[in-house]
Order: C-alpha cells, then sequence, then structure tokens
C-alpha cells in the first residue's frame, strides 16, 4: 500500500542509518540511502523520492546546504533528524525550507508517526489543494472563506492572511521570521511582538479554550504551524 512512497535517507552514520532503513521498510516504505551531499543530490535528481530525512553534519558538508538546494525547485517534505540541539539550529533549517526537525536520540515511532503525518498532509493536499479541514474548521484558500461550526468566520487582512500562510502547508512549522516577512516585509522580522498580537487575535477567533489550542500551535523560540491532524 505504501510501496510508492520511496524516502531518501542521507545518513552517514551507518548504524543510523541501517536501523533507519530497517525500521521503515518494516512499516512498508521504500528508502534509500546515501551518505554525502553529492550522492544525495545525484540520487534525488534522478529518482524523486516523495520525503528527505536528512541529517545536518555529513562528510562533504553541511545538511543546510541540501535544504537550500531542494528548495531551488522542489517543494518536497524534508525532515531534518539531528544531534544539534539548539533552538537556532532549528531555526535556522527552518528558515530554509525544513519542514520538521527531531532531534537525535530520537524514538522510532515519534519518527513514524511525523513521516505519516507528513505524507497524509501531501495525500490530501493533492485531492483538495484549496481545501483545509480539520474538526469544526474549514479553511477554503480559493474563495477566501474560513468557517467553524458551519458559521464564517470574519478576520481581519492580516489574520486571514497569516492563516492562509499557515494552511498552506499543515503541519510544517513555520518561524517568526517566515511570517514577518510574508506579512508585514523583511524590515519587520524582529518586530515579533506584532505576530504574537495577531495570532493571539486570530486564536481567540478560533480555538475554544486558547491556553489549550487546537488549530494553531507553537513552537516555543521558533514560530507557529496549523495543526494536521
Amino acid at each position: 500500500m505504501l510501496d510508492k512512497h520511496h524516502i531518501l535517507i542521507v545518513e552517514d552514520d551507518a548504524e543510523i542509518s541501517q536501523f533507519l532503513q530497517t525500521s521503515l521498510k518494516a512499516s512498508g516504505y521504500l528508502t534509500q540511502c546515501v551518505r554525502t551531499i553529492s550522492e544525495a543530490k545525484h540520487h534525488f535528481a534522478a529518482q524523486k523520492p516523495v520525503l528527505v530525512i536528512l541529517d545536518l553534519n555529513l562528510p562533504d558538508g553541511d545538511g543546510t546546504e541540501m535544504i537550500s538546494a531542494i528548495r531551488n525547485y522542489s517543494d518536497i517534505p524534508i525532515l531534518v533528524l539531528s544531534a544539534r540541539q539548539s533552538e537556532q539550529e532549528k531555526v535556522n533549517c527552518f528558515n530554509l525550507g525544513a519542514d520538521d526537525y527531531l532531534a537525535k536520540p530520537f524514538g522510532i515511532n515519534e519518527l513514524l508517526a511525523r513521516i505519516k503525518v507528513t505524507l497524509k498532509r501531501l495525500s490530501i493536499m493533492s485531492l483538495r489543494d484549496d481545501v483545509y479541514q480539520l474538526d469544526a474548521l474549514e479553511i477554503n484558500t480559493a474563495n477566501a472563506t474560513v468557517l467553524l461550526n458551519q458559521q464564517a468566520v470574519h478576520l481581519t487582512p492580516i489574520e486571514f492572511k497569516l492563516l492562509l500562510i499557515l494552511a498552506q502547508k499543515p503541519g510544517k512549522v513555520f518561524t517568526h521570521r517566515q511570517l514577518l516577512t510574508a506579512v508585514w516585509g523583511a524590515e519587520y522580522v524582529d518586530d515579533t511582538h506584532y505576530l504574537r498580537i495577531h495570532m493571539g487575535r486570530l486564536r481567540a477567533q478560533l480555538e475554544t479554550n486558547t491556553a489549550k489550542p487546537r488549530y494553531i500551535l507553537t513552537e516555543a523560540g521558533i514560530g507557529y504551524r496549523l495543526a494536521a491532524t
């Protein structure tokens, strides 16, 4: 059932590489593992995987180079799997275009869950790429409408633009910098208070309990994402 889900693993540690291949194969995924950026670029161009699992510390360079290279011509999901655990490393990867970041050591069940959510999102978006629906919330990007419990939600232009950005990739973390640049412009990348104010207002419109949000989730110190499931 999942044999079409070809995943490229870019990992130079032989033990981790073998563990990933064995675990993903047991879950029904096809995998190809390479250990360098050069090999990854060649394989990516030739095989067109549906998802990339990427280490950052590679023999021929920094894995962030691979993120930038992929984003030059593809929107394929990139899941970073790295021993680097600093908040700034994560922010940098997300700003470059990574979709998710899991720090080593990691639990295989969490990794499999994140892969499943990502591929499910892609499947749903390919069928209805203009509509996001989760529980009582529906966002139609084609006609610019938002429904909650089948009732129209009236948002300000800024609130709607923020929501629309998040809805383009449910489950993906958008950094403060990405959101501020997209909505207000590059000169506002440090004005995170603008973002907090408008996200607070947006949550007040959509969430039953803003202290425990269902739809708009915070990644502390990094940014926001729209729940995918």
